[in-house]
């Protein structure tokens, strides 16, 4: 199925020593038109010639870096046929660097006349959307300090570049919500303290505010509605759109990279912000409509499997090449360490529109010897046929798991039977992901992103309350998982506070110790509340930025997940890299020490046994790990009251010590525990446990021997 490639370096607007080459691939059009615009808006059209792959060209003398400009784009109007030339439209290239200027909302930026939408507008769209704006070649940031984590090692922090910044104190008034403001050395410092890896960020691909938002005054806050692949969200810069936006883009990273921080982007590769044929024609559907996107068998109407309007028609090869020219060019010239694929199976589906585990998108993207060696991480779902594909993305992928994020939330709201889909999650999932090599690491372990309830709010709200996005109440999920703990919203109630306070730390501490990659939502550290919206897309307002003054308890709960993170950093027996199997433990000398890497302990200091795992009313697991000289043992306790329980004897343990837990400071005690003894273990909490062990046979036979029980 592989096509020779496009020489890619004829595509879009290259800077050259006396002027600027242009190339659009409009293989259907039977005449193109670059229009230069100046600053006044006054447009120079140039004739461009075709050549045999489909790819119209031109060079312009003279032009310059920060030079706008558009394409004209002619060809019949057939959308019986899936084409809709109207050269009327002033069209975005898909390869620009940069954008400049928005979308007049009530003007000429539809194809078609209001009333018909298969019958043409020739109304000029000059001044109502996007240019393109010419970018030359600069040096691309330097490698993250210390090379690419492996993922065993990461943790990575979903942030919104304008969310995260916009409202923190330490940061000069006029760079909040940029790209310089999340370069700055007071944010990055809270990275670091934090124990973040790696920042993951919402759409920062060029995006547009969809019509039906912007007709509301409000706007697409997310980014989930790309415009362009190749250009940074010109919003975020701070000093203007003719480039800087790619400059300043790139110092961020350079800052973040310094640091020892990887930046992985969160990339919308399956639909754009033209929507269906009755939207706005921006770009792609004026190029070519049936070459770019999926279309329905009459070729009239769009196949849409994103529930956004449209599909971009990865089954085509210059398409496909779109999409890994993109990828390349944010890695090689932009610095990008990793991607996050929205609704991924979008991008791996054929002709038919089924899914193929082994597409040639994702067989370009694995062989590619630059994007192989990048973090990749699918959304593993989307709205069309057999759109759930959690467990599909094969070696050298990881994937959102949401099994993990519905358990844990029903977990410790006690609405679970038993602790054995417990042990399946905090062992990495490996029902989902343990075939073909993959790694516990292919599992994203979170409990909360962008899309839903904060984690504060996970904890006060039963139900969503989504007024402020003007549609009734009626969008966001309604299957939530949530439990207010008595009161609905924001309390007076110490004891209820706490309580929220103590099972946040709990949902952070068991995606924290769990195999696989933690993924925190920034500002659910510290108890960011978006007042209960589960779907803030639109709120681009204090109800989505993240409050930088926490109250002392919500200052707690991120000062102890800092000191857990800090474990799992130092000690690899809490970041597996590989599945683990009851294995028994050998030394460097043969000998086996009678524990195993991986078990699971109840109440009566004993392994789990087949009664326990059947009984439906448990609510307390133990996790044991261990190597040849170190071992760790984590209570999980979702019941409401305090537990008994026998600690483990040897050869489990010769001394056990509390090194972390989610309970008050009183509830435990901080002296060494002996094994055999009993620790009583508050309700609703997380406790571990260092466990000193032998790494001989000689010292395992200087323990003393177990009592029975």
């Amino acid at each position: 199925m592989f096509i020779d490639p496009l020489d890619s370096s004829r595509l879009g607007a290259k800077v050259e020593e006396d002027g600027v080459g242009f190339g659009l691939w409009a293989p259907n059009a039977s005449r193109v038109e670059l229009s230069l615009i100046d600053p006044v808006k006054n447009q120079r059209n140039i004739e461009m010639t075709v050549d045999e792959q489909g790819i119209w060209h031109t060079f312009v003398p003279g032009a310059r870096e920060g030079q706008e400009y558009g394409y004209r784009v002619h060809g019949d109007w057939a959308p019986g046929h899936g084409r809709r030339f109207n050269p009327a439209r002033l069209l975005l290239d898909p390869y620009a660097r940069a954008v400049t200027g928005g979308i007049d909302y009530r003007g000429p930026i539809h194809d078609h006349i209001a009333t018909n939408a298969f019958r043409p507008d020739s109304t000029d769209s000059l001044g109502a959307v996007p240019l393109g704006v010419v970018v030359a070649d600069t040096p691309p940031p330097p490698p993250v300090a210390g090379g690419r984590r492996p993922m065993a090692e990461s943790v990575i922090y979903e942030m919104h570049v304008r969310g995260f910044t916009k409202m923190h104190p330490l940061v000069p008034e006029h760079l909040r919500g940029s790209y310089a403001a999340l370069a700055y050395p007071d944010v990055i410092a809270y990275l670091l303290e934090t124990g973040i890896t790696a920042v993951e960020l919402l759409p920062i691909h060029h995006y547009a505010s969809e019509p039906f938002i912007a007709h509301k005054g409000l706007r697409n806050y997310w980014g989930y509605n790309t415009l362009s692949y190749f250009a940074p969200h010109a919003y975020y810069a701070t000093r203007g759109t003719l480039g800087n936006q790619v400059t300043e883009f790139k110092a961020m990273v350079t800052a973040l990279h310094d640091a020892g921080i990887e930046v992985i982007l969160d990339v919308v590769y399956n639909h754009t912000a033209e929507g269906g044929h009755e939207g706005p024609t921006l770009s792609m559907r004026g190029i070519d409509h049936a070459g770019y996107y999926r279309l329905t068998d009459d070729l009239r109407d769009d196949y849409d499997v994103t529930g956004c309007g449209n599909s971009v028609n990865s089954w085509t090869p210059r398409v496909r090449q779109l999409i890994v020219d993109s990828l390349r060019y944010w890695v090689e010239h932009m610095g990008i360490d990793g991607f996050r694929f929205d609704l991924a199976p979008t991008l791996f589906r054929d002709g038919q529109h089924r899914f193929i585990p082994d597409h040639p998108l994702k067989q370009q993207i694995d062989s590619d010897p630059v994007l192989s060696e990048v973090k990749l991480i699918a959304e593993p779902w989307d709205i069309g046929p057999y759109g759930y594909q959690l467990g599909s993305f094969g070696p050298g992928w990881s994937e959102w798991n949401d099994r993990f994020r519905d358990h844990v939330r029903d977990y410790w709201k006690s609405t679970v039977h038993g602790v054995q889909e417990l042990a399946t999650r905090l062992s990495g999932s490996p029902d989902v992901f343990h075939h073909n090599g993959r790694r516990p690491q292919a599992s994203i372990n979170f409990v909360t992103a962008h899309d839903g309830f904060t984690m504060r709010d996970l904890v006060s709200y039963d139900v969503k309350h989504n007024s402020a996005n003007g549609e009734g109440n009626r969008d966001g999920s309604d299957n939530n998982r949530s439990w207010n703990h008595g009161f609905e919203g924001e309390s007076d109630d110490a004891a209820i506070n706490d309580l929220r306070a103590r099972q946040v730390l709990n949902m952070h501490a068991t995606q924290v110790l769990a195999a696989g990659t933690p993924m925190i939502l920034a500002g659910d550290e510290f108890g960011r509340t978006q007042k209960g919206n589960n779907n803030a897309y639109c709120q681009d307002s204090p109800l989505s930025w993240v409050d930088w003054a926490p109250d002392p308890r919500w200052q707690s709960v991120r000062n102890r997940l800092v000191k857990l993170l800090h474990l799992r950093s130092q000690h690899p027996l809490l970041r597996p890299d590989r599945y683990l199997h009851h294995t028994d433990i050998i030394n460097a000398h043969g000998e086996n020490l009678r524990r195993v890497d991986l078990t699971w302990f109840n109440d009566s200091g004993a392994q789990m046994g087949e009664q326990d795992w059947h009984d439906g009313s448990r609510r307390l697991l133990g996790m044991y790990v261990s190597d040849d000289s170190d071992a760790f043992l984590a209570w999980f306790h979702s019941g409401p009251d305090p537990i008994d329980v026998v600690l483990p004897r040897a050869p489990w343990a010769a001394r056990i010590r509390i090194i972390w837990h989610s309970a008050g400071t009183d509830e435990l005690p901080t002296d060494d525990l002996h094994p055999g003894s009993v620790l009583r273990i508050p309700g609703r909490c997380v406790v571990l446990t260092r466990c000193d062990v032998p790494a001989t046979a000689a010292e395992l036979l200087a323990m003393p021997a177990p009592l029975a029980h």
